[in-house]
């Protein structure tokens, strides 16, 4: 039997550089596993402003000598590299990540100099048995090309012909993907559909991360599905009480059975971000609301209502990301602008169903995601 321990998104910043960060609870959990494997949610390299990508949101990074030491004191054998920050700082901030990581001798899957490189598999051999492990990443600021470094994407036909030319060389598939919809405990029905379409061909174990909230599992023809295991070691401030309750996923691999599993409920504190195991009534609690998230994914009914909730609670986020104002930089100036409806008179129903044909039809997206693409190479 191999055990193998997966934990979630894992990022220090610099200034918690050599803290007593991990409780000996989690240490002693991930000595005792044969092989261990984080999701590392940062490139290893130095802050060079020239370096960072043009993107949405923030561009995470911390040095070698603040992650190294800790990924060390876990024992970690393999980090995960398929996530949305991995490329922050650029093809130089990932070359120095695999620098850092192959001179201190730590495995990495998901990430290349090149899609081809991105998506091979890493194989684990132990016990007589070869394991593949498989790293996607939802398509965001991240991902490789043919010709261009980065993280392997999510894209259903590649994934599924991965699965199958790893699996005819290895008895054993994991998938370990990057993505879901932050701060919401479900799958969405695209997500169930599309990781059980994984399952059905070839996939042994499916692990999810990204949402910064624990999710539930499933277990489709044998095939255990874990939506999200949260976060593990995430050392930002947030508001989101979810932020600070993480999962480890314990799975058995025996050669011609089932892959089983466990789950362990981590936490960080506030403040300080130390993260230890949960024991007792804390235990309980979240074991509980695992058992109550599992329920919903297993009633595609009540799966979709969920859903819908979910989508209403976004949809002014959604629409206003839509708005022409954001073209203009000035905050207190496109606050003022919707204010006055500006966006309204733009998202009318003659637009919206436009942009709905732009996104939806296949046809049209590809020459609208190359459109933009080509502009904003130029700018």
């Amino acid at each position: 039997m191999i055990n193998i321990l997966i934990a979630g998104d894992f990022y220090i910043a610099d200034n918690r550089m050599n803290q007593p960060l991990i409780d000996s609870s989690i240490r002693d959990l991930f000595v005792s596993a044969d092989y261990r494997i984080v999701n590392l949610e940062t490139p290893l390299t130095q802050d060079e402003p020239k370096n960072r990508i043009l993107k949405t949101g923030p561009h995470l990074r911390s040095s070698s000598k603040t992650m190294i030491p800790y990924l060390k004191q876990l024992k970690v054998n393999l980090v995960t590299l398929a996530n949305n920050h991995i490329l922050d700082y650029g093809a130089e901030g990932l070359a120095n990540t695999f620098d850092s990581l192959q001179k201190d001798e730590i495995n990495y899957v998901g990430a290349g100099k090149n899609l081809n490189e991105a998506s091979k598999p890493f194989s684990i051999e132990r016990e007589g048995m070869k394991v593949a492990i498989l790293n996607f990443t939802e398509n965001e600021w991240s991902v490789a090309e043919n010709n261009m470094p980065g993280a392997n994407p999510l894209d259903v036909i590649d994934n599924v012909n991965q699965i199958k030319a790893a699996k005819s060389t290895h008895d054993k598939v994991v998938c370990i993907i990057h993505g879901g919809h932050e701060y919401y405990h479900l799958p969405s029905p695209r997500m169930v559909k599309q990781y059980r379409f994984y399952a059905e061909n070839g996939a042994d174990a499916i692990i999810g991360h990204h949402t910064h909230c624990i999710g539930g599992y499933d277990i489709y023809r044998d095939v255990p599905i874990i939506y999200s295991l949260g976060n593990f070691l995430f050392t930002l401030n947030s508001d989101h009480e979810e932020w600070y309750i993480g999962l480890l996923a314990q799975i058995n691999i025996v050669k011609g059975q089932p892959v089983r599993f466990g789950i362990l409920p981590v936490q960080q504190k506030k403040g300080s971000f130390d993260v230890s195991l949960l024991a007792g009534e804390e235990k309980e609690r979240v074991t509980q609301q695992m058992h109550e998230i599992c329920g919903v994914i297993a009633n595609e009914t009540i799966l979709s209502q969920n859903w819908n909730s979910f989508v209403n609670q976004k949809t002014k986020q959604y629409l206003n990301s839509l708005s022409p104002t954001n073209a203009i930089s000035n905050w207190y100036i496109r606050t003022i602008l919707n204010r006055f409806g500006i966006s309204r008179i733009f998202l009318n129903k003659r637009n919206l169903k436009l942009m709905l044909n732009l996104i939806r039809c296949e046809a049209h997206l590809d020459n609208v995601k190359a459109t933009i693409k080509k502009i904003l190479d130029r700018i």
